[in-house]
């Protein structure tokens, strides 16, 4: 399945649109619902998508639960497999090839005015070095026809990088957007080992459309997904530049740095090509922050309880705040699963448990189980001098934040009949 077989039932939009916060602001009067745009005024012959990727569309899509989903992902994280490489002729994504590098051409788009500019943030970037495959979400700055400013976080790209400068060499990389659905949630997963994301892409693409993850090379040496839109052969060189303002997935304006430029080289894409536009602190970029994180924090609660699900919520930016559900078996496993949890996702700052029959990802329903089986004074824990985000812009200025718990789970063996809901 490729990223447009996503977009078959998404509304389009044919009115020609600027990718200058035209995009963002004909969605945000949409309610950002998903769309796809058809006729951009910078990008003639391209279109771009935005909102498709919600936890909702991609359980349909695989016809999964989302409990079953997060065990998949952990499934594949733990059972990584190789692709399949195939020739350039039998890539989609090697249909075209653009005469002149020139991103500008492609619907690169500036959605909030307070952003430096036009940014990729929902690209790809697949780096080699040493032996080394690292695939992860970057943000890009479009400073120029054929260079960006990517922001990296200390992880093992930016440990890729640091290693090549002391060694006074650039970085050999592919960036590539319009990827299908696991090979991006792949993408946003984090190790602390060096694994291979594109394998644990491959695991998953097998157990959910029973087919080989197809991979193509591009001229750089660099293995690409073989039906993305767009695969971008580039160098992360030692130039540096400015980066930044960008509204962030919390909805705050991140800072200016200086940060690595990149050089591109070549730009291939599919015939009538779909970028992939993220609106930055919306729905998607919730969904790819929180999703990959789910199936840790429920494999750290299920070794103290039953978990069935777990939620990182709209209002904790995806990241900040999740609901877990659990099956109690004993007194007092609520209050287990919370700190299993916040040790499973450090990040966190707070922890809601509850029952089966409670929508984790119904914010209504969780308030309800709140107010209905939840005591304050007995149902909570508080914790001091934890070690925060750095996307919580209220953290300590030596980076510490307090956390809470709350539980709303119901003990086993109790008559629940005076806390079951009709509606």
């Amino acid at each position: 399945m490729a990223f447009r077989d996503l977009l078959v039932d998404v509304e389009k939009i044919n009115t020609e649109t600027s990718v200058i916060h035209g995009i963002f602001n004909n969605s945000k009067h949409l309610n950002h619902i998903p769309l796809v745009f058809d006729n951009l005024t910078e990008a003639p012959n391209h279109s771009a998508a935005l909102n498709v990727l919600t936890r909702k569309r991609i359980c349909e899509t695989f016809n999964v639960s989302p409990g079953e989903l997060i065990d998949i992902l952990a499934w594949a994280m733990n059972n990584p497999c190789e692709p399949e490489i195939i020739a350039s002729n039998q890539a989609p994504v090697m249909e075209n090839t653009m005469g002149k590098v020139n991103l500008k051409k492609i619907p690169i788009p500036w959605h909030y005015p307070e952003d430096r500019g036009r940014y990729q943030s929902a690209s790809v970037i697949i780096a080699q070095y040493n032996g080394i495959r690292n695939m992860s979400f970057h943000r890009q700055f479009l400073r120029d026809e054929n260079h960006t400013v990517s922001r990296f976080v200390p992880r093992h790209l930016r440990t890729m990088t640091d290693l090549a400068a002391k060694e006074g060499k650039d970085v050999d990389i592919a960036v590539i957007n319009g990827a299908d659905a696991v090979v991006l949630l792949a993408a946003a997963m984090s190790f602390t080992e060096n694994l291979d994301e594109l394998t644990v892409a491959a695991a998953l693409h097998k157990k959910l459309h029973g087919i080989p993850l197809k991979l193509v090379e591009l001229s750089n040496g660099i293995q690409v997904p073989a039906n993305a839109e767009y695969a971008m052969e580039a160098k992360i060189t030692l130039e540096r530049d400015d980066e930044g303002p960008y509204v962030d997935i919390t909805g705050t304006v991140d800072d200016v740095r200086q940060e690595n430029v990149i050089c591109y080289n070549a730009i291939h894409h599919r015939n009538e090509p779909v970028f992939h536009a993220l609106i930055p602190g919306e729905v998607e970029h919730r969904t790819l922050m929180g999703m990959p994180r789910a199936p840790t924090i429920k494999n750290a609660v299920s070794e103290v309880v039953p978990c069935s699900d777990v939620y990182l919520t709209d209002g904790g930016c995806g990241w900040l705040s999740s609901v877990v559900q659990i099956i109690p078996q004993k007194e007092g496993d609520g209050i287990k699963a919370i700190h299993a949890a916040l040790e499973g996702h450090p990040s966190m700052k707070q922890v809601i448990v509850v029952d089966q029959d409670i929508d984790t990802s119904d914010p209504v329903r969780v308030e309800w189980a709140l107010m209905t089986r939840w005591q304050p004074d007995k149902d909570t824990i508080i914790l001091s001098d934890q070690k925060g985000s750095s996307l919580d812009p209220s953290r300590s200025e030596d980076g510490l934040t307090s956390k809470i718990g709350m539980d709303a789970s119901l003990p086993p063996g109790i008559d629940k009949s005076p806390y079951e809901s009709v509606l």
